[in-house]
């Protein structure tokens, strides 16, 4: 052995950390085989914990104007909440009491920063259980997520979040005091609700038509929509844009996939949507131009995981439903408030379908080749996806009076957890709504646990077999 790789060595030994039992060494493989159960069972543990609490608080007289809230309906609408869904079987304005409102806010705010910190948190983690050789080059590719940064990032994300959220709010304050028949205290408790719910992409409103009445107006549904789009994009990529914001040469990989990835999808999607329902004349046909162009661009933005609604979404053609649940289903970037797959899912799977089109053998981007490992996490996590989406279709189907395009787009918004709807959630049977809360809850805390399993249970087998080609197409 050389004396720079004893050196190396050496170091390596003094700075690994002798922590067995967190989940975050490098360690031998055998103590890694149920350390990745810990921090994923934690969340879930966590998650239902706070559910349950908030769906006790919303029981309570103290929470409702009128009769308190059943059962079911205070668990869909806590779920709703704490997954940063969106969907509702109530009016929240009217049945709700400030007291019922202050619950939802701050289950929101609990679960948009929750599923932030533990994502960033988690990035940190996977750091931590590698080698130092391999550390150093991590923090070369990712400098958003430093080894030894753990305990500021809570603190990071609550302060971006608040700072952010407070931008919002003083851009729609005005317009809401001045622009519409509302005092000061209602513009200032509008607003607050609304800029929370924007920018942790839970899409629920104190308006039983959600954003309808905002309909055509930039100075609002401008700046929730890029809250949205803020929220949704994910921490560590806000954190490496503040910091390099103009070198974009210097971005980690991950953050160029997210960026440019969610650049294309949020156009495509605004000019088809815009495009198709130009002239219906129950959503963007009866409004001026000026308003066409502004309700497209906020329903183009929508479907990533906002959730908020300016049109009658039911009454939108089939077309830009199916393309509306496309973009649902994908969803926004990772350790972000926004569900789906994720950006950089679509963008691997993109990426390994044109190398193969071009008959390559390795999958490059961005001068860096991707993983094996990335590849197979990103194909897992899509066809399990897909496969809760199809079964619950067929399910809903089967046991509801509602049509394909509806019940798909119904379930494609639970699991994403984005919270538009055709308006057919209030009309579910107490049962179908109780499994539309499941799908809230699998949604929001599925692709957690997966993305920790998959971050901890790497294992190298001693040997290999024989290759064999089935015949593929």
């Amino acid at each position: 052995m050389s004396r720079s790789a004893a050196a190396l060595r050496d170091i390596r030994v003094r700075l690994t950390p002798r922590r067995r039992h967190t989940g975050f060494d490098s360690g031998p493989v055998h103590h890694r085989k149920t350390a990745w159960g810990k921090p994923a069972r934690a969340f879930v543990l966590i998650f239902f914990v706070v559910d349950l609490l908030g769906t006790l608080l919303l029981m309570t007289p103290l929470a409702a104007t009128g009769e308190p809230l059943t059962f079911t309906e205070a668990l869909f609408t806590a779920t709703s909440a704490l997954a940063v869904c969106g969907l509702s079987v109530i009016d929240i304005g009217d049945q709700l009491s400030f007291f019922g409102h202050l619950v939802i806010l701050v289950m929101i705010q609990t679960g948009g920063l929750g599923i932030m910190t533990l994502a960033s948190l988690m990035g940190v983690a996977i750091i931590h259980r590698f080698s130092l050789r391999m550390e150093l080059n991590v923090q070369a590719e990712n400098r958003a997520l430093a080894v030894g940064d753990v305990r500021g990032i809570a603190t990071r994300v609550l302060k971006v979040s608040l700072i952010l959220e407070g931008a919002v709010l003083a851009l729609v304050l005005p317009r809401m005091w001045l622009g519409y028949d509302m005092t000061f205290w209602e513009a200032l408790y509008s607003g607050v609700f609304h800029s929370v719910s924007a920018f942790n992409n839970a899409g629920l409103s104190l308006y039983g038509d959600s954003l309808i009445r905002f309909s055509g107006d930039a100075f609002i549904l401008f700046p929730l929509a890029f809250a949205v789009i803020l929220g949704g994009v994910g921490f560590p990529v806000l954190i490496e844009l503040r910091r390099r914001y103009r070198t974009p040469q210097a971005w980690s990989l991950h953050t160029k996939i997210t960026i440019t990835t969610s650049a294309a999808l949020f156009l495509i999607t605004i000019v088809l949507v815009t495009a198709m329902e130009w002239n219906n004349p129950l959503t963007l046909g009866r409004l001026d131009w000026w308003a066409k162009i502004t309700d497209g661009v906020f329903h183009g933005v929508m479907p990533r995981s906002g959730g908020f609604n300016v049109t009658d979404t039911g009454s939108m053609y089939d077309s830009t439903l199916l393309l509306t649940a496309m973009m649902m289903f994908v969803g926004n970037g990772s350790a972000g408030t926004a569900g789906g797959i994720k950006v950089a899912t679509l963008a691997v799977l993109f990426l390994v379908v044109w190398s193969e089109i071009r008959a390559h053998d390795r999958v490059h981007v961005f001068g860096r080749r991707l993983a094996p490992e990335v590849i197979r996490q990103a194909l897992s996590l899509t066809f399990l996806s897909m496969t809760v989406v199809a079964v619950s279709t067929v399910i809903l189907l089967h046991t509801t009076p509602f049509g394909f395009m509806d019940t798909l787009f119904e379930v494609v918004s639970a699991v994403g957890v984005v919270g538009l709807s055709t308006g057919i959630t209030p009309q579910l049977d107490p049962w179908a709504q109780t499994f539309v809360t499941l799908l809230m809850a699998a949604g929001r805390i599925g692709p957690v646990t997966f993305a920790t399993a998959i971050a901890f249970r790497e294992r190298k087998r001693r040997y290999d077999l024989a290759e064999a080609r089935p015949i593929i197409g």
